[in-house]
């Protein structure tokens, strides 16, 4: 955003350039082992999947931790098949994919390459060949560019690891108790379905596996089995946590299709980018609610220093679309501790105070404290949904300023100082 300023392009490179990196390194690694022919239709299925398309323009972290554990996965494989000296600078290459995803979602962007590629080694060189993973340059290479961030921010906010690494990763995949709950078998159904209508070839690759026993379909079906496994052990489970299973499923996709004349794969490569079209277009049209409206209305007349003030919920895109120098006011009740036992918006910024409980105390406010900040020649704005608007519409000297099916915009006039 600094670059390109703040705008939707700006926020969507991040997941753009993961799916990007995905695609590209999945071709270089398919055209090596199979052919540029196989390595055309694997990148179509990828591509056209609406898995990929969807998350490569969705704004998370999803699909670039997926795509820089392809990276890594793809380039500790090829190091083991190259000479010491060129394979060493794929080993070197793969530890920098790992710090990059690990910076981008944790742990995981180290674990998931480790657990793919480590008993996959084992069982192709022996019980040394893992050992060549840890390369020395490589290991360096990942401490530098992981590590630092890390360091700093542990610095400045004491209480990070803990959160970070026990309750954030360990905790969260231990216990039952945040959100998004699933059975075990969501990512056995999730995927086929979202790689429709490539994933109807899905028996026919498993047969021609079978078959072949190729050392890299059965890293693939490897590589699906861990991805899958690793997150259908805890009870919470998102659909983006199968995105570094995508690359290898399309690969063995993509197998089963390499007789299939390229008129025919041209009308299903067609049909299924329609698809991902159509998908978008509705996802556009029903999806999650957008607050821009509420934003620009407040953005076009808001006056410097003037405080706005979410009721009971927050609406995240405000801020992004009105430009808002300062963090907003959220008034609600801060003294339930029953919404600290489940995930929500509530519980995010909660929790963020705990690292900076003065400013926690400052932007966290019942909506009675809030009130009081319409001081001199300055308004207080609110924003609130329609289904809780009168509590703001109650206040003295409170006005409508604009209204959707989403939000509402309030302000209360300027009262004289205490």
């Amino acid at each position: 955003m600094q670059v390109f300023g703040v705008a939707e392009f700006a926020s969507r490179i991040g997941p753009a350039a993961g799916a990007w990196v995905m695609g590209a390194s999945l071709y270089l690694g398919v055209r090596r082992w199979h052919g540029a022919h196989l390595a055309g239709i694997t990148l179509l299925v990828l591509a056209t999947c609406p898995l990929y398309f969807v998350a490569a323009q969705y704004v998370n972290h999803d699909m670039l931790v997926a795509g820089l554990i392809t990276a890594a996965i793809l380039a500790w494989v090829r190091g083991f098949e190259q000479p010491a000296a060129p394979g060493a600078g794929w080993l070197v290459l793969g530890w920098l994919a790992c710090a990059g995803a690990v910076l981008a979602k944790g742990l995981i962007g180290m674990v998931l390459p480790l657990l793919v590629v480590g008993p996959w080694l084992l069982v192709q060189g022996g019980w040394l060949a893992p050992l060549r993973l840890l390369q020395p340059l490589g290991v360096l290479v990942f401490v530098i560019v992981a590590v630092p961030w890390f360091v700093a921010i542990q610095m400045r906010f004491p209480g990070f690891f803990d959160y970070f690494f026990i309750e954030q990763h360990f905790r969260r995949f231990a216990q039952s108790t945040f959100n998004n709950v699933k059975p075990f078998w969501f990512f056995l159904a999730m995927l086929p379905l979202l790689t429709l209508p490539w994933s109807v070839r899905l028996v026919s690759a498993a047969r021609l596996v079978w078959r072949r026993r190729d050392p890299r379909a059965i890293l693939y079906v490897w590589w699906v089995l861990v991805v899958v496994g690793f997150f259908s052990l805890p009870s919470s489970k998102l659909v983006g946590y199968g995105l570094p299973a995508l690359a290898p499923w399309c690969a063995l996709l993509a197998m089963s299709l390499a007789s299939v004349r390229p008129r025919v794969l041209g009308w299903i490569g067609g049909a299924a980018a329609l698809l991902c079209l159509l998908i978008v277009a509705g996802l556009t049209w029903q999806g999650p609610k957008s607050n821009r409206g509420v934003a620009l209305a407040l953005a076009g007349q808001i006056a410097p220093g003037e405080p706005v003030v979410m009721v009971d919920d927050y609406f995240y895109d405000v801020p992004f679309y009105a430009r808002l120098p300062q963090p907003v006011i959220v008034a609600g009740s801060w003294t339930d501790p029953a919404f600290t036992r489940r995930d929500s918006w509530r519980k995010e910024l909660f929790e963020a105070g705990r690292f900076q409980p003065q400013r926690a105390r400052e932007l966290l406010q019942p909506l009675s404290a809030a009130t009081g900040l319409a001081c001199g020649s300055k308004r207080i704005w609110f924003i609130v949904e329609p289904a809780a608007a009168q509590q703001v519409a109650d206040l003295p000297g409170a006005a409508r300023v604009f209204a959707d099916a989403a939000s509402e915009l309030w302000f209360v006039a300027a009262a004289p100082c205490r």
